[in-house]
């Protein structure tokens, strides 16, 4: 039944009826008078035109044409339509969450030939129920105990370091030990009864070696460890690859490659840990209450593997090739442009690409400004970045994410803007106004708080050198001095985790001994900073005698 048709109903009863009628009364007025997202749907209703930019534009957002591939950031895939329908349809209606999960895991099983199938709020929301599965074993007494593994028999989880990423986040946040293995000896003896799970990534070194899956599932199924493998941007196979290497269970990112609910993640696999997984997840209340998937994102997960399994992939497949090759003759007419169609046979952002290189000294722009210059204008269209031999700089085209008509826009803007004559730069930078060499006090005002780090720097001509001393971590320090301009970047690398920070900012004060500016945290957005060369004095000195043996007392 449609929404529209149950309002209509409504007028069935007394004062429903009147409720329906101010219900269209509103709706009317929504057509001709609001503003924002209601004006920009309630106009597209009245012309039939589309309101998906419309939308973001009413609160100043503008819509992006994506030719890199589904990055969650910039909102990983667009729904197939049948996607759409499910959602729209599972929200018309209410159901029993527990026996939503029982009808989904049955169904899924069939039709993937999995064991059982969950379906979790993303690929690393599933990977955070797994891991409290096999933490607790559906135990609810444990469950509500999280974080805390106090007094649990099984608290670690083993990962390779081939397989350690910012995503295993989600595993972290359960409490669990990380512990992390290098070597198959390793492996084998780290393996104890205190062993919850072994997590892996899929590709590379998981596919084969002495840490594949399959090497791992030999040595951990004799101690009945389970193994989670985490494929979050995999075409998804069935049967399924990795369930037949020996995983216990594999994780999918529902937003990408299967154009499903970005908010969504498919879990295949044992059923007794996808039921603890679900016993783990919202509406149920412990560590995973806040990692809530709604029926609409469900059954449009359930939908979108449905459609996965039915499509022609060879079809689509041409279907991107025939857009690339519309960009492809277009660009190829600008002289100097060199251009490159891959189809990769990878299963992890399986699409095939164009790689478009051109030697930056004859066009005078590189491929890094070309991205940034394409992503920044109108149409923005999100470009990745590519290299060549000998020097050759870039932009790269991923197709699998464009829509139809988007080939032609891309084509156009991309001619427009590499075939302007640009002049050449100058390679030698301007003196440094100032030495900067010693300690710099640095105050940081993060978005609700601020910090004071340390530079310890070392400047020859235009160029820095020195550490970067942080809250946790101290780290090397590179960049630039310009006139009164400085770009400096520091990083901080573990498993795990990857922290880059790149300050940009201006001189001022005496002899240079302040500077103002932005802090660029990547991923993390931005903050500003101020900070203040530290004048060592001489009040302090003092001669220092140096023992000539022990001491004679305490």
């Amino acid at each position: 039944m449609k929404r529209r048709d149950v309002i209509k109903g409504l007028s069935l009863l007394p004062l429903a009826g009147v409720y329906g009628s101010a219900l269209a009364q509103g709706a009317t007025t929504a057509s001709t008078s609001k503003t924002g997202v209601l004006g920009a749907l309630a106009s597209a209703n009245q012309t039939g035109a589309e309101a998906s930019a419309e939308v973001f534009r009413a609160i100043g957002v503008e819509p992006i044409i994506n030719c890199r591939g589904t990055f969650t950031i910039i909102g990983g895939s667009v729904e197939l339509p049948e996607v759409k329908a499910a959602v729209h349809a599972a929200a018309d209606n209410f159901v029993q969450y527990d026996e939503l999960a029982a009808g989904v895991g049955q169904h899924l099983a069939k039709i993937t030939g999995a064991e059982w199938g969950m379906v979790s709020s993303g690929c690393a929301a599933g990977m955070k129920h797994v891991t409290v599965a096999c933490l607790t074993g559906g135990n609810p007494e444990k469950l509500i105990r999280l974080p805390n593994v106090a007094g649990f028999e099984k608290t670690e989880v083993i990962i390779p370091r081939y397989a350690r990423n910012v995503y295993d986040h989600a595993i972290r946040n359960t409490g669990a030990t990380i512990i992390t293995v290098e070597t198959a000896e390793e492996l084998k003896n780290a393996i104890s009864n205190r062993t919850a799970m072994i997590y892996l990534m899929s590709g590379g070194q998981s596919e084969e070696g002495p840490l594949s899956t399959r090497a791992i599932a030999a040595i951990a199924k004799p101690h009945n460890v389970p193994i989670l493998v985490d494929a979050a941007a995999e075409d998804l196979t069935v049967p399924n690859v990795h369930l037949a290497d020996g995983a216990d269970v594999v994780a999918y990112s529902g937003g990408k490659v299967m154009c499903g609910p970005q908010g969504a993640g498919l879990l295949l696999g044992k059923k007794s840990i996808l039921q603890a997984a679900w016993q783990a997840s919202a509406p149920h209340h412990g560590i995973g209450r806040n990692d809530k998937v709604g029926r609409e994102e469900t059954m449009g997960m359930v939908t979108a593997v449905e459609a996965w399994l039915e499509r022609d992939h060879k079809a689509v497949w041409q279907k991107w090739l025939s857009w690339l090759d519309t960009i492809n003759k277009r660009i190829s007419t600008i002289p100097g442009i060199k251009t490159e169609v891959r189809e990769p046979n990878r299963l992890s952002n399986h699409s095939p690409s164009l790689s478009i290189t051109w030697d930056p000294n004859a066009l005078h722009v590189t491929g890094d400004e070309i991205v940034d210059e394409m992503v920044h204008a109108r149409p923005r269209i999100a470009l990745g970045g590519s290299r060549g031999e000998n020097g050759m700089t870039g932009v790269s085209i991923t197709a699998f994410q464009m829509q139809d008509g988007n080939d032609k826009i891309v084509a156009d803007r991309l001619y427009e803007v590499l075939s302007q004559k640009r002049t050449p730069k100058s390679t030698t930078p301007v003196a440094a106004a100032h030495d900067i060499t010693g300690r710099w006090e640095v105050n940081i005002k993060f978005a609700n708080s601020e910090s004071v780090h340390n530079f310890y720097i070392e400047q020859q001509d235009n160029w820095v050198t020195g550490v970067h001393q942080g809250d946790f971590y101290t780290r090397d320090l590179v960049g630039s001095v310009e006139g009164n301009e400085v770009k400096f970047q520091s990083a901080y690398r573990v498993p795990g985790d990857n922290l880059v920070f790149s300050f940009s900012g201006t001189l001022s004060g005496n002899d240079g001994d302040q500077m103002t500016g932005r802090l660029h945290m990547g991923e993390y957005l931005e903050c500003t900073f101020a900070a203040k060369k530290v004048e060592y004095t001489t009040e302090n000195r003092r001669s220092i005698k140096i023992p000539v043996g022990p001491p004679l007392a305490t």
